[in-house]
């Protein structure tokens, strides 16, 4: 019989005393390492925060546990014309307040996801205009042929329009608002999912409830009641888990994988996971703002930018950070995303000797300081990362002053609410979509002022051929043809050096024996797929 480790020894009670009593069957508590940004569906497009609110929420197109596309508020749906679908809506549909779930809420969801404080402009920017034919059956227009339009729609919540108009939050709240402030949204919900909110105290617990009049009878998942509590320390939510206070927690340290496998009533449940890490740098201002270069910006020219990735040992970092549980990256899409090439996918090599000539020829022979923006409680190891990398570009005569902030914070900075404040910065990403074309609307397309296209490009990459390629991507149903211009795209990328990605990070989870869950290759927890001894 394993020994149950004594691990919240050295844990300060203060620490675990927001915590209740071990989850009775019905009830399912968990914790991730930092709280949701909003609940505003329209808000944040961060994994995380759209992934407990697509427990509230629902679009029309929804994946189930493994990935595949399944129908949500709609039923079915026709092409009618290459940039025309028609979807049939799913009658008898309730909002959680009562109201009438209809094709007005379709139109008015999507008019609000390209309003100004949203985060999600790129998803609205896939649809050209909505007609309603009747209360459930709408005409949906894309600009051009798209052949991946279904999982665009993956990503699009609906909300209830007479509701919003009552609270007076018909446009997003801004990221910056972090769910602490702004509009009612982003603190009170009404969906149309199978769970609802009960209660909020931000940054500290979050109690969802079973709504008992969800359209959707045979869900899998026994629970009730579930409580979800941010807990920023590694340690804390180890020790939580092993305690029997919390039913599942990620993510978790993957130095900690053997401890849980070797004790008593837990595992660590682990795999890949969709999301490539990576850096980038502000290549778009005349002058940093954040560095001891003035009147110019060295990361204009692709030599520093070329520098800064033969100095960083990515497989250093794999091998001491994340214990072996990461893989090299050459592209800025992991295997798991639809277009993937593996010939394609060769990671930049180490060279520090090459990355000082370069430094050198492009002027910085005595090196620079600059700013680095990072997270320290959104992706695995995210800070450490980051202070690995800080070393490594220290020995090239790179000196970073590294700014780790809680991703409330970070994110607030770093987006274009307030206006990409940034100068080098690490970021990860999983297309929602789990196809490349979200990849180029989102971090590699020019930013345009609308925010349509570019919206995580905080660095302002920008390259017209790249631009013609993501359009060829967005519209092309021909597979060779599509696949031959990502291929391309990536070797113009991989020239420019517009970004440096570093390896897809893996799942970690701990979970408590007899708790099911489905662990999705995009990170998310669909309380829909759990259920509870």
């Amino acid at each position: 019989m394993k020994m149950k480790s004594l691990i919240i020894a050295g844990v300060s009670a203060l620490a675990l005393g927001g915590l209740s009593l071990p989850a009775t069957a019905q009830t399912f508590k968990f914790a991730f390492q930092a709280d949701a940004g909003s609940l505003d569906p329209h808000a944040l497009f961060e994994t995380f925060t759209i992934g407990l609110l697509a427990n509230i929420y629902e679009p029309l197109v929804a994946y189930d546990r493994d990935m595949v596309k399944v129908p949500r508020l709609a039923t079915d749906w026709e092409i009618v014309s290459p940039t025309v679908w028609r979807f049939n809506l799913r009658q008898d549909v309730k909002f959680q307040n009562g109201n009438d779930f209809t094709a007005e809420d379709v139109l008015f969801s999507w008019e609000r996801m390209g309003s100004e404080g949203s985060d999600l402009k790129s998803v609205a920017a896939t649809i050209k205009n909505i007609t309603i034919i009747d209360d459930y059956t709408i005409e949906i227009e894309t600009p051009v042929p798209n052949p991946i339009f279904l999982n665009d729609l993956t990503g699009m919540f609906i909300m209830d329009k007479e509701w919003s108009v009552a609270n007076n939050t018909t446009e997003a709240s801004s990221p910056a608002d972090a769910g602490r402030d702004g509009s009612f949204a982003t603190s009170n919900t009404n969906g149309t999912g199978p769970f609802m909110l009960e209660s909020r105290q931000p940054d500290v617990k979050t109690v969802l409830v079973r709504y008992d009049d969800h359209w959707n009878t045979d869900i899998a998942t026994n629970v009730q009641t579930v409580e979800f509590t941010p807990i920023g320390q590694a340690a804390t939510r180890v020790a939580a888990l092993l305690s029997g206070q919390i039913d599942m927690v990620y993510p978790v340290p993957v130095q900690d994988w053997d401890r849980l496998n070797n004790s008593d009533g837990v595992n660590a449940l682990a795999g890949p996971e969709a999301r490539t890490i990576f850096l980038g740098m502000d290549q778009s201002r005349d002058e940093l703002l954040y560095s001891s270069v003035k009147g110019a910006n060295p990361f204009k020219d692709p030599r520093v930018r070329h520098a800064f990735s033969f100095a960083i040992d990515v497989n250093a970092i794999k091998e001491t950070i994340m214990r072996g549980a990461a893989t090299p990256a050459g592209l800025m899409w992991a295997p798991q995303i639809q277009g993937f090439n593996a010939e394609a996918n060769t990671p930049h090599p180490f060279d520090p000797d090459k990355a000082r000539s370069l430094l050198a020829d492009a002027g910085y022979a005595d090196g620079f300081t600059v700013t680095m923006d990072c997270p320290n409680d959104r992706y695995v190891n995210d800070e450490k990362i980051c202070q690995a990398v800080a070393g490594m570009l220290a020995k090239v005569g790179v000196t970073i002053d590294l700014l780790a902030q809680p991703k409330s914070l970070y994110f607030a900075k770093v987006l274009a609410q307030s206006g990409y404040d940034t100068s080098f910065y690490l970021l990860g990403w999983t297309p929602g979509t789990m196809d490349v074309q979200n990849v180029f609307s989102f971090l590699l397309a020019c930013r345009n002022e609308e925010g349509t296209v570019g919206g995580f490009n905080l660095g302002g990459y920008c390259n017209a051929r790249v631009d013609e390629l993501g359009e060829i991507i967005a519209s092309e149903t021909d597979v060779d043809i599509r696949q031959a211009a990502i291929d391309e795209a990536a070797q113009i990328l991989k020239a420019d050096a517009g970004y440096i990605p570093l390896f897809q990070q893996p799942l970690s989870w701990g979970v408590r024996d007899g708790v099911s869950v489905a662990q999705r290759a995009d990170n998310v927890l669909d309380l829909r797929n759990v259920v509870m001894p």
